[in-house]
């Protein structure tokens, strides 16, 4: 029996197509360099992680990431516009329950985002202006949000913007504090009482 032997040329692309079913597709390679980013960026911040270590992590050559990402910065922002989203919704309000349509707010604070993320949202925003943008668009929803409910709750509530405008911001402040500067003291501060004090303070 005489056994065919195949040519260099037939070896080489049996190879090249044996590989190509090995590898991942593009796309989950990109999410897995997104994933690795978002666990270190948020573990030991951003300028102390560096790009191989990224590529390690997702298992994937370090010239991939350049593929995707030119900069290291890109990857940032790439995170933060992907994987942070400030939700625009209707609130809820009850007529003559202020405290309240300011706990329910709380309870679905205007971000939808992971841990993580959340921790490189705060962290990097003093430093990185797409991060700065999100967070600034984030207080300013919250506010937004708080200030409509306290008016819808409010008997005659539109008549002192200015009061309105300031407890908004104040409950907003401590739902971003609650967000950021308690993870790193641990002192929680009960929104459901701010609330509740705010409301009193516009009777």
């Amino acid at each position: 029996m005489v056994r065919s032997v195949d040519s260099p040329l037939q070896t080489a692309k049996a190879w090249s197509r044996s590989r190509r079913r090995k590898q991942p597709p593009d796309g989950d390679a990109r999410t897995r360099i997104l994933d690795a980013a978002e666990e270190l960026f948020a573990g030991g911040g951003y300028e102390a992680t560096p790009t191989a270590r990224i590529a390690e992590l997702a298992g994937v050559p370090k010239g991939l990431v350049f593929h995707y990402f030119p900069r290291k910065i890109d990857v940032l922002i790439s995170l933060v516009d992907e994987r942070t989203v400030v939700i625009e919704e209707e609130v809820e309000a009850v007529p003559g329950d202020a405290a309240g349509a300011l706990s329910r707010l709380a309870r679905r604070l205007p971000l939808h985002a992971s841990p993580a993320m959340r921790r490189i949202l705060f962290r990097e925003a003093d430093t990185h202006l797409s991060v700065r943008e999100r967070l600034g668009r984030l207080n300013t929803e919250i506010i937004r949000r708080a200030r409509f409910a306290l008016e819808l709750a409010l008997p005659g509530g539109r008549g002192d913007a200015a009061r309105l405008e300031a407890a908004a911001a104040t409950f907003a402040a401590v739902l971003l504090y609650q967000e950021s500067i308690c993870l790193l003291t641990g002192h929680h501060i009960d929104p459901d009482a701010v609330a509740e004090l705010i409301a009193n303070a516009l009777h």
